[in-house]
């Protein structure tokens, strides 16, 4: 295979491995990106896009020891940076439930990783009596999170045009939310490839020493829910907020960059145990502070699938 592969042209590679329907990308510089059709495309969007598409009564949060208590958020996530918003937004008290099916793949560190505070049920929504459970669920939901390719969730039944009135929706896609790539497939490896993150100034390839783009991502897309929450609780409407790993990374490209010193033991003061269906884990606190209501996570990842397709 290496063999063969090696006769082609990078982006033929990378086209033909689309063109059968997987994902592939080949590496480009931040330059030919940036003339790139669908670098142009993501220069255009804003990093965190909060749009109202719709009416409905304010909805204030109601009053609670926690700032996101009462909030209820619909989790069709998986990987890193769908699964990382819905944490975030259950270390400040919402009510997260996360929706997966037993037939699709799972990387398990991710999904222990990604399980805290969370609870999760198993809806496979190539059923009706599944996508009406899910109907269900969205009705008295406020935010749903999905990271489908643009479209592929609208499909089913639940894209912007189908929300309840007042409901928060975000849509985290690869490569962005215009222009002809919008519905390729990508994940966080990819991206760092065609956007030019992940060569070096001597033409080399250099990844990042982490999915930063998937993590960034995610915390983006829970400050986002949360300023989509306060403008509802002030204004009304139904929303929907919109991300992508492209334009993560061309906000990273603008940041400049510095050498990466590795430091054993420096992440030793921020890690903490706590219990779940796995046994002990050890893991990262969820950074920041907040007076009498510091974020934390109420109990530890759960075996998917473990839990009812309910609220509370």
């Amino acid at each position: 295979m290496a063999a063969e592969v090696a006769r082609w042209p990078a982006a033929e590679v990378a086209e033909a491995v689309v063109a059968a329907g997987g994902a592939a990308a080949c590496l480009r510089s931040a330059d030919e990106w940036r003339v790139h059709p669908q670098g142009k495309a993501v220069a255009a969007e804003p990093l965190m896009a909060i749009e109202r598409i719709g009416d409905a009564p304010a909805r204030p949060l109601p009053p609670a020891d926690r700032p996101l208590a009462g909030v209820r958020v619909l989790d069709l996530t998986h990987v890193i940076a769908g699964p990382a918003c819905g944490r975030v937004l259950a270390a400040h008290g919402a009510d997260v439930l996360h929706v997966g099916a037993a037939r699709l793949p799972t990387v398990f560190p991710l999904v222990v990783d990604h399980g805290f505070g969370k609870r999760t049920c198993h809806l496979d929504l190539r059923a009706e009596e599944n996508r009406a459970t899910l109907r269900g669920l969205l009705a008295d939901a406020d935010v749903m999170v999905q990271s489908f390719r643009p479209d592929t969730l609208a499909a089913k039944g639940f894209g912007p045009a189908d929300l309840p009135p007042g409901v928060i929706l975000v849509s985290i896609s690869a490569y962005g939310h215009s222009g002809p790539w919008r519905n390729r497939r990508g994940f966080d490896s990819l991206v760092q490839l065609a956007t030019g993150i992940a060569q070096d100034s001597g033409d080399r390839l250099v990844s990042l020493p982490a999915q930063a783009l998937d993590h960034a991502t995610g915390w983006l897309a829970a400050a986002a829910v949360m300023t989509a929450l306060r403008r509802r609780a002030v204004e009304g409407g139904t929303w929907h907020v919109r991300l992508s790993l492209a334009r993560t990374a061309r906000w990273f490209d603008d940041l400049g960059r510095v050498e990466s010193v590795e430091v054993p033991g420096f992440a030793d003061p921020y890690l903490s145990d706590m219990d779940s269906d796995f046994g002990v884990v050890r893991h990262v606190r969820c950074p920041g502070g907040l007076p009498g209501s510091p974020p934390g996570y109420g109990h530890g990842p759960r075996t998917p699938g473990s839990d009812p397709a309910a609220w509370w």
